[in-house]
């Protein structure tokens, strides 16, 4: 029973996931993604000049309670070379010289935990400048790689209609409907052929003979024969008729101009 629930909520899991990844567009979910990532860059960044500033601060503290303490170390000196040349009384020069030293032990004190501070806030910007060069790498290879894949993505769509578009030509019997069109043309020519071999049978001998009479070739002979006539190239005493049948038998015909005239 156990294991059956179990199997049942993984289908159910598998389920979901696969609803979720039909509903979010995965480009856009990259790309909240990133904004994300940019969005925590900035605070990154924000909160680096934060701890640059306390990092800056401290050093001057650090520069400040060292010059305190070396200058409260000179007054001392000075006090006591005072009262030990007679300047001013000796026992109020080493009081002086005594809070002078307490002073600089105060700031040495101080400088101490304005250098530790100091290094420690050295140390996380260097470390947070490391996290955030390594985030702004990421963040320009993810917004490359994301260019790249809506490139792709685009040319998959593009290519994914087309070939469904080709499918459905495929797949809707234009192929088909070409092929019976041209059986058809090839029957209508080849009714057309039939029929012109049937008009050439149907021809009687009369027509044959009118053919061969009309034809142009014989018509422009005889024009050429009586150009020639009149220009003196062709003998006047006798005259040719030529026609010529389908057969290729020329047929000459000569007539005397005497006899015309008996």
């Amino acid at each position: 029973m156990w294991q059956f629930l179990k199997r049942l909520f993984r289908l159910g899991k598998a389920e979901a996931n696969s609803a979720l990844d039909k509903l979010e567009n995965p480009i856009k979910m990259t790309k909240q993604g990133i904004r994300d990532l940019k969005t925590d860059l900035d605070k990154s960044l924000q909160s680096l000049a934060e701890v640059k500033a306390i990092a800056i601060r401290t050093n001057r503290e650090v520069q400040t309670y060292k010059q305190n303490a070396d200058d409260y170390e000179k007054k001392a000196m000075a006090l006591l070379k005072r009262g030990q040349s007679g300047q001013m009384d000796a026992a109020e020069a080493e009081r002086l010289a005594t809070e002078a030293l307490a002073r600089r032990e105060e700031n040495l004190k101080l400088y101490q935990t304005a250098l530790q501070n100091k290094k420690k806030y050295d140390g996380m910007v260097t470390t947070m400048e490391g996290k955030i060069r390594a985030l702004k790498s990421q963040v320009a290879k993810w917004e490359n790689e994301l260019r790249s894949l809506e490139a792709r993505d685009k040319v998959s769509k593009a290519t994914t209609k087309l070939n469904k578009q080709l499918t459905n030509i495929d797949s809707s019997g234009t192929m088909s409907m070409l092929e019976r069109m041209k059986e058809k043309v090839e029957e209508q020519e080849s009714l057309a052929e039939a029929y012109g071999d049937m008009a050439d049978e149907s021809k009687t001998i009369d027509d044959e003979i009118d053919t061969a009479l009309n034809d142009p070739t014989v018509t422009a002979s005889a024009a050429l024969d009586d150009l020639k006539r009149k220009m003196g190239m062709m003998p006047a005493q006798e005259e040719r008729i030529e026609i010529k049948e389908k057969s290729d038998v020329t047929i000459k015909i000569e007539v005397d101009d005497k006899s015309k005239g008996a």
